[in-house]
């Protein structure tokens, strides 16, 4: 059962930040974007790529979260669903912001 609360407790704060960032706010603190410079950071589009950000949170928030009920209703299939998810919402993440120069700022 402290696995259970322990997962619910740590979805708590990636809720949190999925709220900030869906908002269009916290960019500061995505790694990556945070260490550019202020030249670089003007060639992105930062409400796109917070709003991005905060369903890639807000997937990992119910992720953790489904691994609270499995463990708090002793069912391994939530588990497998929630880690499916999550790997999956990571891959995607990876792809999605890498490929294609999404949330860069038109140059018109």
């Amino acid at each position: 059962m402290t696995g259970a609360i322990t997962h619910f407790i740590l979805s708590i704060p990636f809720l949190i930040f999925a709220y900030v960032l869906s908002k269009g706010k916290g960019a500061f603190l995505l790694a990556g974007y945070n260490t550019m410079s202020e030249d670089e950071k003007a060639q992105y589009d930062e409400v796109a790529l917070c709003k991005f950000m905060s369903k890639i949170m807000y997937g990992i928030s119910l992720s953790l979260f489904l691994w609270a009920l499995s463990e708090g209703l002793k069912n391994q299939i939530l588990f497998i669903i929630g880690l499916i998810l999550f790997i999956s919402l990571l891959i995607f993440a990876l792809v999605y912001s890498n490929t294609g120069n999404r949330f860069k700022r038109d140059k018109t």
